[in-house]
């Protein structure tokens, strides 16, 4: 079982470390035992959720009981990009994190949410294990951070309180949610949808207010929040798939000393149940919501939306790290 933390103790934590952390580190060295936390900001019942309490106690289990995790999940720490921020400051020992938030200090990352770029988390996952993973490591390991695993976000879809999207001329006029992710707003902004970013713990209300008309998200997201309560329609876009980058602070590497390859194992195996419960649960999801007769799950014109998107990928070809972003499209499609 994982043990729980709450915002509260962990923003102290994370000042004093921020204030004194010689001593805080030397203090550590000296423990026999070892108390990481890991955040993460999805609801209860998610597979990203189910994963890390599993990452506990497989790290528990593989080190003995000299390591144990703090899980702290549905931002309790704070949004993704927060929980970056302490990451790198060693305030957070690991976080499962959105690839948006986790572009903003490796933007080659975006390079993965090309829009229809895989079909599946598998072609995904044969991309991520090749050179385009190896490269991607070498970009965090800049930072202060070190990716122990590719978890699964899962395809994202499009929902919507207003009416049925089936192709890119019925986005025209509406507003839709999306997280600060470049790459995500681009696509949206192609299909001639405006966008506006809300923190996804707000976005339930905001959703409910009209504040936004839709929103986008994988199938088990927009379950496990209840976003199908505020959004009766759900159009099958899958414009594009995102990673949940599992990542470990260069700090709590150098505390783990001879534990971290059990640790690393520990995530491994932890992200292979994460991504077979993401694809049980999209599949879970997607009957239950057919079956549904509050909300309405609506097929759209592929191609109509693969061809509205076409040009997100030249403009991205033309940023600093262009190459990159090529070389991902064709080991994607090759």
């Amino acid at each position: 079982m994982s043990l729980q933390i709450n915002r509260r103790s962990f923003l102290a934590t994370a000042a004093a470390a921020l204030a004194a952390p010689a001593i805080l580190l030397s203090s550590r060295s000296a423990n026999a035992a070892a108390t990481l936390t890991l955040g993460h900001g999805a609801a209860p019942g998610n597979p990203r959720t189910v994963a890390a309490a599993k990452f506990a106690e497989l790290v528990k289990q593989k080190t003995d009981g000299r390591v144990q995790i703090n899980v702290a999940g549905a931002e309790t720490l704070g949004n993704d990009s927060a929980m970056l921020t302490s990451l790198r400051t060693g305030g957070l020992d690991f976080t499962a994190n959105s690839q948006g938030a986790t572009s903003a200090i490796v933007p080659e990352l975006n390079a993965l949410g090309l829009p229809f770029l895989f079909e599946n988390t598998d072609k995904a996952m044969a991309v991520l294990n090749g050179r385009v993973g190896a490269e991607l490591n070498k970009r965090f390991e800049a930072v202060g951070v070190v990716p122990l695993d590719w978890w699964d976000n899962g395809i994202r879809h499009l929902t919507n309180s207003k009416r049925k999207v089936a192709s890119p001329e019925d986005l025209s006029g509406l507003k839709i949610r999306t997280p600060a992710d470049p790459m995500t707003i681009d696509i949206f902004q192609a299909l001639g949808a405006g966008t506006e970013q809300i923190a996804f713990s707000e976005l339930y209300i905001a959703l409910q207010q009209g504040v936004v008309d839709g929103q986008e998200n994988p199938l088990a997201n927009i379950e496990s929040s209840k976003l199908h309560e505020v959004n009766k329609y759900i159009s099958l876009t899958a414009h594009k798939w995102e990673s949940t980058p599992f990542l470990m602070s260069n700090i709590a590497k150098a505390r783990l000393g001879p534990d971290l390859e059990a640790v690393s194992a520990a995530a491994k195996e932890a992200g292979e149940l994460q991504r077979q419960l993401s694809r049980d649960k999209a599949a879970e999801v997607l009957e239950n919501f057919k079956k549904n007769s509050a909300v309405e799950v609506v097929e759209v014109n592929h191609d109509a939306f693969v061809k509205a998107t076409a040009s997100v990928a030249d403009i991205w070809k033309k940023k600093s790290f262009g190459d990159f972003v090529a070389q991902v499209e064709t080991a994607a499609r090759g």
